[in-house]
C-alpha cells in the first residue's frame, strides 16, 4: 500500500472483502468501467495482492490493497481514514464482506454472534459513517450487499439472518439520513456461488428447484447489479434481488 497523488480524476471505489469470489469480481467489473479500486481484505493477502497486481497491469497505479479485521473497531476506523487517503477522494464505498456459516440456535455462542454481526452489519455502519463526509462530497453512493434472507430467515443460521435483515434496514434508513447527497442501494443476492462448505447434488437441486429460472446466476450478475446501481441517479433505497426469482416462489 502507498499513497498516490490526490489529484486523481478517476472515481474511486471502496469494496471490502474484495480478494476472491464476488467480492473479486465486482472490482474487476467496477475497474473495467473506470472505477480505482481500494480492494479491502484480511486473511487473503496474497489473493488481494494477485487482484491488484492483475488490476495495474490493465492500468497502472489503479489497484491498492487494504488489510483489515473487520471485528475490531479500530481496523475499521483505520481503513476508513486509509482509503480516503490514498487518492483524496471517494465514490463509492461497497459492503461485500461477510461471514457466512449455520448457528443452530440451541448451540449458537456470544462468539459466533459477534463475528457475524460485526462482519456484515457493524462495520458496514461505521464505515458508512465515517465515510459519508467524502461521499457526500462527491454525490457518491453506497451499495450493500444483502441476502434474500434478509426476509425470509435460512434455516440453521438465524444470527446471519438477522445480521443481513439489520443490514436491509440500514440500507433504507441511510438512504434517508444521507440524502439528498448520498445514494444508498443494496443487492441481494439468491443462488449465485454455492458456500465454500460443501453442499450435496441433492441438496443443490433442492435450491434450484425454488428458483424460477431453475439455474445458478453468476458473480457476474452480481457485479453488473452493482455497477448498474453506481451509476443509476435517480435510485435510492432500492434493494434488487438478483436471485433469478428465487424470492418469488410461493411453495
Amino acid at each position: 500500500m502507498s499513497k498516490r497523488p490526490t489529484n486523481n480524476i478517476n472515481k474511486v471505489a471502496l469494496a471490502t472483502g474484495a480478494a476472491k469470489r464476488v467480492g473479486a469480481c465486482i472490482a474487476r467489473h467496477l475497474h473495467s468501467n473506470g472505477f480505482d479500486l481500494i480492494i479491502h481484505y484480511n486473511h487473503s493477502h496474497s489473493a488481494a495482492t494477485e487482484l491488484a497486481n492483475e488490476l495495474n497491469t490493465i492500468r497502472p497505479d489503479s489497484a491498492q490493497i487494504v488489510k483489515a479485521d473487520l471485528n475490531l473497531m479500530s481496523e475499521v476506523e483505520t481503513l476508513a481514514s486509509t482509503a480516503v487517503s490514498l487518492w483524496g477522494r471517494l465514490d463509492l464505498l461497497v459492503n461485500n464482506a461477510s461471514s457466512f456459516y449455520p448457528t443452530p440456535v440451541e448451540s449458537s455462542t456470544q462468539q459466533q454472534w459477534d463475528e457475524l454481526i460485526n462482519s456484515n452489519v457493524r462495520a458496514a455502519y461505521f464505515l458508512s459513517s465515517a465515510l459519508s463526509k467524502q461521499l457526500k462530497r462527491h454525490q457518491g453512493c453506497i451499495i450493500n450487499m444483502i441476502d434474500i434472507h434478509a426476509q425470509r430467515g435460512l434455516p440453521g443460521h438465524p444470527i446471519y439472518s438477522i445480521a443481513k435483515a439489520g443490514l436491509q434496514m440500514m440500507t433504507l434508513s441511510l438512504a434517508k439520513d444521507l440524502a439528498p447527497e448520498v445514494r444508498v442501494n443494496g443487492v441481494s443476492p439468491g443462488a449465485i456461488l454455492w458456500p465454500e462448505a460443501d453442499l450435496s447434488e441433492e441438496e443443490k437441486q433442492a435450491i434450484l428447484d425454488k428458483t424460477l429460472l431453475k439455474r445458478t446466476g453468476s458473480e457476474q450478475d452480481l457485479a453488473e447489479a452493482v455497477y448498474y446501481l453506481s451509476q443509476a441517479e435517480y435510485i435510492t433505497g432500492q434493494i434488487i434481488a438478483v436471485d433469478g426469482g428465487k424470492s418469488l416462489y410461493s411453495h
